[in-house]
């Protein structure tokens, strides 16, 4: 293959964007920040959302679709959530085009066909969903209420990257109702629990829970929980979010319930969600300059086998024994795909195969055949094994549990060795540039002295971990008392 990836200690960004495009995840489309999710990468997604969506419907959550289009007003009615939003709004004004009298080539939108409401191209749909939810509660027999979507959603961001930020992305945002503050929280908590189990044994990836600042609060929450990821260039990640959302919606919306004394109040909210910016993450966390590596759990193809053979009889005896062994590991769930065709010789398939990151790839032979082995390549530590066919089963399942294990493990080190606490702002300014990654810093917990380091090193407070330590401290910028350290970096 001529297909050649940029090394990533020259060109992180550019490595990346090598990655998305040779592997065959993703391309950019005609639409200015928007993306085709291409077979390869897609495959993958769905791998993400079949293991997402068993986890929501475990925990008790159904899924449901909401309109893309939400009416003007009531995308106003919860103000920070509409003000937070406002500068990312795509908006539909118009419901006709018609043909331009001075050029019959050429549609116009037909001045006649303005909307007497604005539409928002969602962003968000905790405004559509609770001016749903308002013909759906009245009582506490009506509650609580799980659900969940899966849709795509429109931030009109002015610089994007495939994958990481795009005008258009899919995504899920689970919406719950509540009769009580204590559940809400709750649920808050436990959906974050969720993003972080999927995080690491599906993604393999390490995960700081954590709980936001207010000046990065999801817009409309009391309080935003995420997880963040630390990627192979030292910048942090934010993998998904869970926020609860009080009791905002429901009085913007006018949402009550009678509770069992016949009382009414505002019900109480949640809203979590996870998107496309997953396939990022993966890409990030494990890949290398040879391509994609994906954790074994998220390959649609766990397993490919490679004929070598010379002419149709040596094929004929490789291809029987090929569907022997695809067989026997399709028989312990595990996907393979028999690569068998003939207008490409066996070396430019190992490239691609390594390219696009399968897990495992399996070259049989004629004097494979006559020797009752297999030769078996490990795509994470681009090893190879001959093993005996006859344990190719056994000796497979327990490899892919290996790379699924050993890109956690790798990607857990690696977290664990770029995170690291500083004493002064100096400090914290050279570790930022010399030696990215998480930095545990005091912070005098006031949102000037937030924004101040952010204005002048680019870094954020990415959450204030769960379970944190109480230390007594002086922040680091202002020289102030701290009671804890939080965790900052720059991030994508």
């Amino acid at each position: 293959m001529s297909k050649v990836i940029t090394p990533k200690e020259q060109d992180y960004s550019k490595w990346y964007n090598d990655i998305v495009v040779e592997a065959d995840m993703a391309d950019h489309s005609a639409v200015r920040g928007c993306m085709v999710i291409k077979p390869h990468g897609y495959a993958i997604w769905e791998k993400m959302q079949a293991a997402l969506d068993k986890m929501f419907k475990d925990t008790g959550h159904v899924n449901a679709y909401f309109p893309l289009f939400i009416p003007k007003s009531l995308f106003e009615a919860e103000e920070k959530n509409a003000e937070g939003f406002a500068k990312e709004c795509a908006v539909v004004t118009h419901y006709r085009l018609k043909t331009d009298p001075n050029n019959k080539g050429k549609l116009i939108v037909d001045p006649e066909a303005k909307l007497e409401e604005e539409l928002v191209v969602r962003p968000t749909s905790e405004a559509i969903i609770w001016n749903t939810y308002k013909t759906w509660i009245q009582s506490y027999r009506d509650l609580p209420i799980l659900v969940n979507q899966w849709a795509n959603v429109v931030r009109w961001e002015m610089r994007t990257r495939l994958f990481l930020r795009t005008a258009e992305f899919l995504w899920q945002e689970g919406h719950t109702a509540h009769a009580t503050k204590e559940e809400a929280i709750e649920e808050t908590k436990k959906m974050l629990d969720v993003y972080a189990d999927f995080a690491e044994n599906w993604l393999a990836m390490p995960v700081i829970k954590g709980v936001k600042t207010a000046n990065e609060r999801f817009a409309g929450a009391d309080d935003t929980y995420c997880i963040e990821a630390l990627m192979q260039d030292g910048k942090a990640l934010q993998a998904g979010t869970s926020h609860f959302l009080g009791q905002n919606f429901a009085k913007a919306f006018d949402v009550k319930f009678a509770g069992k004394d016949g009382k009414l109040d505002y019900v109480w909210a949640t809203s979590w969600g996870v998107s496309t910016r997953l396939m990022g993450a993966l890409i990030m966390s494990h890949s290398d300059n040879n391509g994609l590596v994906i954790p074994p759990k998220l390959a649609p193809v766990q397993v490919v086998i490679v004929p070598v053979y010379k002419g149709d009889e040596g094929l004929k005896k490789v291809s029987e024994a090929a569907n022997d062994i695809k067989k026997r590991l399709q028989a312990r769930n595990i996907s393979v795909k028999y690569d068998d065709r003939d207008t490409q010789r066996p070396g430019w398939k190992f490239a691609e195969y390594e390219l696009k990151g399968i897990p495992v790839r399996i070259a049989l032979g004629e004097r494979d055949l006559a020797n009752g082995t297999i030769e078996v390549a490990r795509r994470d530590l681009l090893s190879k094994e001959v093993i005996q066919i006859a344990d190719a089963e056994n000796y497979i399942a327990k490899l892919l549990e290996d790379i699924q294990s050993n890109l956690y493990t790798k990607a857990l080190e690696r977290t664990k060795a770029n995170t690291r606490k500083v004493e002064t702002y100096a400090e914290f300014k050279r570790m930022l540039d010399e030696q990215p990654g998480f930095i545990l810093a005091h912070w005098d917990g006031t949102p000037e002295t937030e924004e101040k380091i952010k204005e002048e090193t680019k870094a954020t407070i990415r959450c204030i971990p769960l379970n944190n330590e109480q230390e007594a401290g002086v922040c680091i910028y202002s020289g102030k008392p701290s009671s804890q350290r939080v965790m900052f970096a720059r991030a994508y």
